[in-house]
């Protein structure tokens, strides 16, 4: 299996555990992670963490405000972005061509090299402007992957909901996994 390299963003929506668990499984894959400054709170509040704690996992992280990093030129070469949890927020300045962080500017690299971008956003209920901007979004060759468990997968806890979402973030990545049982045809 070929390793791929990641850029993870991780921004203030409820979901922060989805990105650790992510980087658990994309071991042996370079992971560059970038924390929205919003984050912190979120991922204290929801698991006990601190950033320094997801940057242990990463292979790389940078500043949210660090514009200049490496991951923010289309001459950086990356197989696929994720924007997991992906606030509204962020969403919308990504649909509107706002670059004023590192997460929005490596986002906006990956749509104008027509690279693989993945946002993962969590908001319930959507508003017509978040659908109006995902819409807009998956047009400019992006690909909306809400964090929505299965049910018919029979989960039994937490971690088989949110294993379910990474497993699908990580193929859309391109990264083999077996966070969950694969669906078999019987026949």
């Amino acid at each position: 299996m070929m390793s791929k390299k990641i850029v993870l963003g991780v921004t203030g929506a409820s979901g922060s555990i989805l990105a650790w668990r992510f980087m658990e499984a994309a071991r042996g894959n370079e992971v560059h992670l970038i924390i929205s400054r919003n984050s912190d709170q979120v991922i204290d509040y929801e698991m006990g963490k601190s950033s320094s704690d997801f940057e242990k996992l990463s292979t790389f992280s940078y500043s949210d405000s660090d514009l200049a990093a490496r991951v923010s030129s289309g001459s950086f070469m990356f197989d696929a972005m994720v924007v997991m949890p992906c606030s509204m927020n962020t969403l919308a300045k990504i649909a509107g061509g706002i670059s004023d962080s590192l997460i929005t500017r490596a986002a906006a690299v990956c749509l104008k090299e027509r690279r693989r971008l993945i946002l993962v956003p969590r908001e319930m209920p959507l508003s017509e402007i978040a659908l109006e901007n995902m819409l807009k979004l998956t047009r400019a060759g992006a690909i909306i992957a809400p964090s929505m468990p299965s049910f018919y997968t029979l989960p039994k806890n937490v971690d088989d909901m949110v294993n379910f979402v990474v497993s699908r973030i990580l193929d859309l990545s391109g990264i083999e996994n077996d966070l969950i049982k694969r669906w078999k045809q019987e026949g």
